[in-house]
């Protein structure tokens, strides 16, 4: 509650949904968001946080578990994606890069190893939902507002759809920021670091580049015809990823 010249505010908390099988893990998480003034809700499987979201569809983000039974993260997070553009931060034991492919092709915007800290869990956390925003388009770019041709791909920054022959492209909502600071810096090569920082708003690190890469390629798939001879997100050797000159 805030307080200002004898006012009493209320302001809406955001709120996040966390899913895990392991009761432990879901109160530190808990707590350590509702430190932080986050409203939390609970799920202990894949299945439970798909009802969940049908329930609430205005969940601000998920934190969710990889290695659940009834259904896994991974195929919980693809079929709520369905339904929903809602960032999810994946939580897992697993750190290899192929994991990380794997959870970044299925929808994941972001991935945390166990064990983690709470700072890392935070930072992430506020990132996450920093970018959901501007995503739903609280900070609108007005030089963006009409629609955008490239090629066959039709972009509509209002509404952040992208479409091909009239039918929707489902993007998430990081790959719907990577393409848009791609167009926004059409005609010029932007490597990884320009991308992370450009998206991600965070310092860059050398690992960070598998993150992009992955994003590109999960990009590529869905908006080239021919995503192994890529002609609208083209890679620029020695320099990154460039769309042409819109």
């Amino acid at each position: 509650m805030n307080i200002k010249k004898g006012w009493f505010f209320m302001s809406p908390k955001q709120q996040i949904l966390v899913v895990d099988d392991d009761a432990n893990i879901r109160e530190i998480l808990r707590i350590q968001l509702e430190n932080k003034d986050y409203s939390v809700l609970e799920a202990v499987n894949g299945k439970k946080a798909i009802e969940t979201v049908l329930i609430h569809p205005n969940i601000d983000l998920i934190i969710l578990d990889i290695m659940m039974p009834v259904l896994s993260g991974i195929d919980a997070c693809t079929e709520i994606r369905k339904i929903s553009s809602v960032p999810i931060l994946f939580l897992t034991a697993k750190s290899k890069v192929n994991d990380k492919a794997v959870a970044y092709a299925n929808g994941g915007d972001d991935y945390l190893v166990k064990p983690f800290s709470q700072a890392e869990l935070i930072m992430k956390t506020q990132s996450l939902l920093r970018r959901y925003v501007i995503y739903k388009g609280k900070t609108e770019d007005k030089t963006l507002s009409s629609e955008i041709r490239i090629q066959d791909i039709l972009i509509d920054p209002t509404n952040h759809i992208v479409f091909r022959d009239n039918q929707k492209i489902d993007l998430t909502d990081t790959e719907y920021q990577v393409l848009m600071h791609l167009v926004k810096n059409n005609g010029k090569a932007n490597d990884a670091q320009a991308i992370y920082e450009g998206v991600w708003n965070e310092k860059f690190f050398p690992n960070s580049t598998n993150t992009i890469m992955v994003h590109i390629l999960n990009l590529r798939k869905k908006l080239e015809l021919d995503y192994n001879n890529p002609t609208i997100i083209r890679t620029i050797w020695g320099k990154g990823y460039q769309i042409d000159e819109i």
